[in-house]
């Protein structure tokens, strides 16, 4: 069985000044050697780790990823374009950060047999026939990023039956908790949260009947760690909770977190949304030993100061 620990090992976090890669990052530093590329697009330098190096520079340059990876034997591949608006609007520019950027990563670690694990998404299924999905669910994603994702996560164990290369694909279902950025559905929370303690009505895309699986950012990070040291390579992984909420039921609680004297308001549901989305993890649980421990009641308190504004993490 996989642990959750990692020592003396000399990792790249791509994308480690970013969300889930900043937490990624603060998990290994005390015992690792830790490598962070990032463009700082998105990224911001107060979330990485002072005990991190850091190498400025696109994940899409064979040169910087070849740099680094000749000195590490274990890649978590967190660099993204992560909004689907952006991978609508420009679906070229997305394109080259999802895949590009996924395949330059893979195709050097190949030639230092480095242990990669690529972040994928659960954009990848779609719309899907039924719920909770499991990885066997048909893929069909609505939006380039859905798309993009699919790829790299193809690309993960393709590198695998092809090269030996030990890879791992992680299907993040809704991640939240601190240090995130308002874009997208992955953020709703903290949209919601910046919304109800500013005084601002909270506002929800349609009916607020869509459910999500919503999995905190520290259950992601564990997630990781499993899947660095597990022998089941070239699999591909949920990671949620096996729990849904619908996004009205997210409002309210928000709203009784931050006491919120706010109305929820409705507004014109975005096209294409998904109204269904709760992850299978058996098999997670099964192959990795992994296990959700953060509940969304305590996951959404721990963003709140006793004072009813966000926390700044």
């Amino acid at each position: 069985m996989a642990s959750a620990t990692l020592e003396g090992r000399s990792v790249l976090v791509t994308g480690g000044a970013g969300f889930i890669g900043s937490h990624l990052v603060d998990a290994l530093a005390q015992d690792n050697e830790v490598h962070i590329i990032d463009d700082f697009s998105t990224g911001r330098r107060g979330h990485v780790h002072p005990g991190a190096t850091v190498i400025e520079g696109d994940v899409c340059d064979p040169a910087v990823v070849s740099e680094v990876i000749a000195d590490v034997d274990l890649v978590f591949h967190q660099a993204a374009n992560a909004s689907i608006k952006r991978s609508v609007d420009d679906p070229s520019a997305s394109h080259r950060a999802n895949v590009q950027g996924t395949l330059t990563v893979l195709e050097r670690a190949r030639r230092t047999d480095a242990r990669v694990i690529v972040a994928s998404s659960t954009a990848i299924y779609g719309n899907p026939t039924s719920v909770p999905i499991s990885e066997d669910e048909p893929t069909t994603p609505t939006s380039p990023y859905g798309v993009e994702k699919l790829a790299a996560d193809h690309y993960a164990r393709l590198y695998n039956e092809l090269y030996d290369l030990d890879t791992v694909a992680l299907r993040y279902f809704n991640v939240y908790g601190p240090r995130q950025a308002c874009a997208d559905y992955s953020s709703v929370i903290t949209t919601f949260l910046e919304q109800a303690c500013s005084g601002q009505p909270i506002t929800i895309e349609g009916d607020g009947s869509q459910i999500r699986d919503f999995v905190h950012v520290n259950d992601v990070v564990r997630a990781n760690l499993l899947a660095a040291t597990t022998d089941r390579v070239g699999e591909a992984y949920n990671v949620g909770t096996g729990r849904s909420v619908s996004v009205l039921e997210l409002a309210r609680l928000v709203a009784d977190l931050t006491d919120s004297r706010g109305e929820v308001i409705h507004v014109d549901r975005r096209p294409g949304d998904i109204q269904k989305s709760r992850a299978d993890i058996s098999k997670a649980r099964r192959d990795l030993g992994y296990e959700p421990s953060v509940g969304l009641h305590d996951g959404l308190a721990a963003l709140v100061d006793g004072d009813g504004t966000v926390r700044r993490r």
